[in-house]
């Protein structure tokens, strides 16, 4: 008799390991395809780096996430360049999700809650690129750029009740998450995030330069999609409202501006590099 219950004790703990051994397995193909989608989403800010360039050199391309997709898309290669993109973009969006809900454990408290919540809206923003990148691949429009997007939604904003002081706040938000891109990119933060030891000795500094840079730049641009945002806001006039394209070729408008963008620029491009670097050595 206590043969009988030992030996089912043993086969109900095999189940438990099997079952235990066969979500770590669905884990770590998670974590594998939501790295090869962040991958996916440095080579985005790659194109867009190289259309900021661009338009700093007196180009008139639409410099942001559908004019990156649709400038990968102008070769016979880049159609299948753009479908691994687009399936790269949707897993690194699920990957986000996956994140919000289970992930950061090494951190604890309102930290571990605010980088969920932040997986969770980069989630929602790449899983939208990611079908963007779809609908170009399948040979259609893509929807409207950035632009469009962002002035649709001031244009819906001021129709309120109390609307310019709604575009207000929504500037103010957009504002807040551009300084919260470079005190990130200052200290580092993003470093957390990384088993440092996964990355080659040498490389460690370089990847948190590329991090740095790259976060300061983006904060640079949110920081003038901000601007944007409020002075449409205060004229209540929507076309003075812009995003990531309206935002670039703003920088290129002022004094010393062509210098300025291709900074800016370059430093798209190092964030591109680092989620390289983070995709290989992000922390589960």
């Amino acid at each position: 008799m206590g043969t009988r219950q030992g030996m089912n004790r043993t086969s109900e703990g095999v189940h438990r390991t099997e079952a235990t051994a066969g979500r770590g397995e669905k884990s770590d193909t998670a974590q594998l395809l939501g790295r090869l989608g962040m991958a996916c989403y440095g080579v985005v800010h790659l194109v867009i780096a190289y259309l900021a360039v661009q338009v700093a050199l007196g180009s008139g391309k639409q410099a942001d996430q559908k004019g990156a997709l649709e400038q990968v898309g102008s070769t016979a290669f880049g159609q299948v360049l753009l479908w691994i993109l687009a399936i790269g973009l949707v897993l690194f969006g699920l990957w986000q999700f996956l994140m919000a809900a289970t992930g950061y454990e090494w951190v604890s408290g309102g930290k571990r809650t605010r980088k969920r919540i932040g997986a969770a809206a980069r989630g929602v923003v790449v899983i939208a690129l990611g079908f963007t990148a779809f609908r170009l691949a399948t040979g259609g429009s893509g929807g409207g750029s950035g632009d469009e997007k962002q002035q649709e939604f001031t244009g819906k904003l001021l129709s309120l009740p109390a609307g310019p002081a709604l575009v207000a706040i929504a500037a103010a938000a957009v504002l807040g998450v551009a300084i919260a891109a470079g005190i990130k990119g200052v200290k580092q933060k993003f470093l957390e995030d990384l088993n440092a030891t996964e990355l080659p000795g040498r490389s460690r500094r370089w990847v948190g330069w590329l991090g740095t840079t790259g976060y300061l730049a983006k904060g640079v641009v949110f920081a003038v999609v901000a601007i944007l945002l409020a002075i449409a806001g205060f004229d209540s006039d929507a076309r003075k409202a812009g995003g990531l394209d309206a935002a670039l070729k703003t920088v290129a408008a002022q004094p010393f501006g062509t210098v300025l963008l291709i900074v800016v620029a370059l430093g798209l491009a190092a964030f591109g590099v680092y989620c390289f670097a983070a995709a290989w050595a992000h922390k589960r």
